[in-house]
């Protein structure tokens, strides 16, 4: 397969030379004050507020630490999460989208400070941040949504130009954001928090809660872990508790590359109002200073050809900067809710010890140390000022039930037009290195052809609620329209909602 000189494979730039902490798979009979299911930035962030606390606490991971979406951000560490506030002040009201700010600061501050005081080396970078539009259809938004920040106290401006090497329109900026390398940060928190107590234990996979006073963690082995706490920090929420979480997030893909370029990079970190998205912030990788170019979100599992996105982010990049070579290309997948809100916090009034936090999105390096704070302060009995702006069991009249039923619609003609797609392809007409779905003695199947030439084939019927999988060539995966699982090439959950494997289907 021509990569058109892109690296071949997907792999985000956070891990590259880092020597990252592994555990064992939870194997014991102890009990925990807490148990939290997923460890990325905000199980990690939850599990140190905790463990600081003097609560004995367990982290458990399905697959790899800091691996999931936290290893595939671009790692702003911003307050400008797009153009979001002035529609949250209609929404929501400005004393509602005060707290969001100021819990989101609140989450800026800590990172700071504690790289400060730790004097952690994870290149943590003051930047101040812009929104831009080449559009004039977009100079409204941005004029409406620095009134915004005017409302809010925030310390920014507006302005036509940018620092960028192009024509620009319009332009907002926050300053004083941040940037920096988020699994250096992230290691150093949790080697503090197993210092403190804490156990971790990964390739745990957790499929249900039973629940009450003392609620038990059941995992995919069998093995149970009693608990007075339990927290879903697992991106999609593993246990749902009749809040049916699947009908209100959907899941987006966005893609990013790291390319040493010819023209320098002038500073800051920007993103563009108007689609497609395009995302840019510097960052230094063996003394030589590379550009992060983020972008062309979509809805996931409605586009095959993925390659083409990083493609376009590569062109973007050489036509701004000049490319001299892309030296990572990632993805990854983050949830949307129906407000645009976060849920952050306890399930719901029926469970008042288990909480949740879900729905960044794209922004998690704020959103997941405001869940971990405000979490770990509902656990600590401290006081929470933002636990009703957050909470899981809202819903805003407006835009909810708009979202709720275009999204849902959007699910039903999914589920639709998978089961009616006609499948032509046959196993024998795919390439190497190639997967679609295929023909297979007259049933759909997905079908992947190493570059050995050896077949791997699954059912495509998405083990969650019955869509069907499409492939995706950029991550070779098979994702999920409806509600954005993904597989491996042999059937192994990716990402949830679907907690079982697909099928494997063997070839004859």
């Amino acid at each position: 397969m021509d990569y058109n000189g892109l690296p071949k494979h997907s792999k985000p730039i956070w891990r590259s030379g880092l020597n990252i902490p592994t555990f064992d798979p939870f194997n014991d009979d102890e009990e925990f004050d807490a148990v939290i299911v997923g460890a990325g930035i905000t199980g990690i962030s939850t599990a140190y507020f905790l463990t600081q606390a003097g609560m004995k606490v367990a982290l458990i991971e399905a697959n790899k630490i800091i691996n999931g979406t936290t290893g595939h951000t671009t790692a702003k560490v911003t307050a400008q999460h797009d153009l979001i506030y002035d529609e949250l002040i209609q929404h929501f009201g400005l004393e509602k989208t005060k707290i969001f700010y100021h819990s989101t600061k609140n989450a800026m501050d800590f990172i700071k400070k504690y790289t400060s005081d730790n004097q952690i080396e994870c290149n943590y970078e003051t930047q101040d941040a812009t929104i831009y539009t080449t559009s004039d259809d977009y100079v409204r938004n941005l004029e409406n949504e620095l009134k915004a920040y005017e409302k809010l106290e925030i310390d920014s401006f507006g302005a036509v130009k940018t620092l960028l090497p192009f024509d620009t329109k319009y332009s907002i900026t926050m300053r004083d954001q941040a940037q920096f390398h988020p699994l250096k940060y992230l290691i150093h928190l949790l080697k503090a928090s197993i210092e403190n107590g804490l156990k971790v234990y990964e390739e745990t996979v957790v499929i249900d809660v039973e629940t009450g006073n003392t609620p038990v963690v059941v995992t995919q082995s069998g093995r149970k872990i009693k608990c007075k706490h339990v927290v879903s920090a697992s991106h999609f929420p593993f246990y749902d508790g009749n809040q049916f979480f699947f009908t209100k997030l959907h899941a987006d893909r966005s893609y990013a590359l790291a390319a040493k370029v010819k023209t320098a990079y002038p500073g800051g970190m920007y993103i563009s109002a108007e689609n497609p998205k395009r995302s840019l912030r510097s960052f230094r990788y063996n003394n030589e200073e590379l550009v992060l170019i983020g972008g062309e979100s979509h809805k996931t599992g409605v586009e095959t050809r993925t390659m083409s996105f990083y493609e376009n982010l590569k062109l973007f990049g050489e036509e701004t900067f000049g490319i001299e070579d892309v030296l990572f290309r990632w993805s990854t997948q983050d949830l949307i809710t129906l407000d645009k809100m976060p849920y952050i916090g306890r399930l719901s009034s029926k469970h008042q010890n288990i909480y949740v936090a879900t729905g960044f999105r794209k922004w998690g390096m704020t959103s997941g140390t405001v869940s971990a704070q405000l979490i770990s302060n509902l656990i600590l009995g401290k006081e929470a000022v933002d636990a009703d702006v957050f909470t899981p069991s809202r819903f805003q009249a407006d835009p909810s039930i708009k979202h709720f039923l275009m999204q849902n619609l959007d699910v039903a003609k999914h589920l639709i037009e998978g089961k009616l797609e006609p499948v032509s392809r046959k196993i024998e007409e795919l390439y190497n290195d190639e997967g679609s779905v295929v023909t297979l003695d007259g049933k759909r199947v997905g079908a992947y052809k190493d570059v050995n030439g050896k077949v791997h084939c699954v059912d495509t019927t998405c083990t969650h609620l019955g869509c069907e999988v499409e492939w995706n060539n950029g991550e070779k995966s098979w994702d999920c329209p409806c509600h954005g699982s993904r597989f491996s090439i042999y059937g192994e959950v990716l990402e949830g909602p679907a907690d079982q494997p697909l099928k494997q289907v063997f070839v004859q």
